[in-house]
């Protein structure tokens, strides 16, 4: 079969490494109760060779075309798992049923909107083993008090265990990214609802990083703090200098205080 040219407008980097690739995919721990497994962006199947290893209910997804001509004449057993579509705006309460894992080698330029997705789906995906770019899964798995810390710190780690893996060097890309890549695993924890008002928490986590280098009380100005809140220490902090529990505590007293 012809090799998928990879296209830059959709940040397609193939890996060919297939050690690497045998790496991430081993990375892939789950449940034993749940063995659906989603590839993002799968490209000519590097990955999703070692992933068919290791017996997961496999589903496919790629908006590129060629992609998905070609994922189809390798993997005619897959028929409709393999699925022709843009993972940021489909459905996949469609195809899959129940709990599922993410797995791929993420396109740079949407990897933040991806994790936006898996946020909004975060109690259907149990786990995300992925490959990105090095400084967005530093940050990701950055813990407080680190300049990396950042808005999807805060919001990933509200519901997930995550660990940084490994570094990916660019040789082993084709055509080879200008940055390192970083492997990352997400584990779902077991917080079904956060001990305060959820949309708040996000609305406050996104405000309070809006001005990294200023105060909360600052950067939380334009919410509308009373009086007294204002005097409350918390707010003398840096919005990296929280940790999610402190965001928790932060969102439940801004609540309260609109409430007096």
């Amino acid at each position: 079969m012809e090799r998928v040219r990879a296209k830059k407008h959709l940040g397609q980097h193939f890996l060919t490494d297939l050690g690497i690739a045998e790496k991430i995919a081993k990375s892939v721990t789950g449940h034993q109760e749940v063995r659906q497994v989603l590839e993002i962006g799968p490209g000519m199947g590097v990955l999703t060779d070692f992933l068919l290893e290791e017996n997961w209910d496999l589903f496919l997804v790629d908006i590129d075309k060629e992609s998905i001509a070609y994922l189809h004449k390798k993997y005619p057993q897959l028929g409709d798992h393999i699925i022709d579509a843009d993972f940021l705006q489909f459905d996949f309460s469609k195809v899959i049923e129940g709990e599922y894992i993410i797995a791929g080698n993420f396109p740079y330029n949407i990897s933040s909107q991806i994790f936006f997705k898996v946020l909004a789906e975060r109690n259907k995906v149990i786990e995300v083993v992925c490959m990105l770019q090095k400084e967005v899964a530093k940050r990701i798995a950055s813990p407080h008090g680190n300049k990396d810390y950042g808005i999807l710190s805060v919001l990933l780690q509200a519901y997930y265990d995550i660990e940084y893996l490994f570094t990916v060097p660019p040789t082993v890309f084709d055509p080879p990214p200008k940055v390192d890549s970083g492997v990352i695993r997400l584990k779902r924890n077991d917080v079904k609802v956060l001990d305060c008002n959820e949309k708040l928490f996000f609305r406050v986590v996104k405000q309070g990083f809006s001005t990294r280098r200023k105060t909360l009380r600052n950067a939380l100005k334009s919410m509308g703090l009373s009086d007294e809140m204002k005097q409350d220490p918390i707010l003398d902090k840096r919005a990296e200098q929280l940790s999610v529990s402190s965001f928790i505590s932060l969102t439940n007293k801004l609540e309260a205080s609109w409430k007096k």
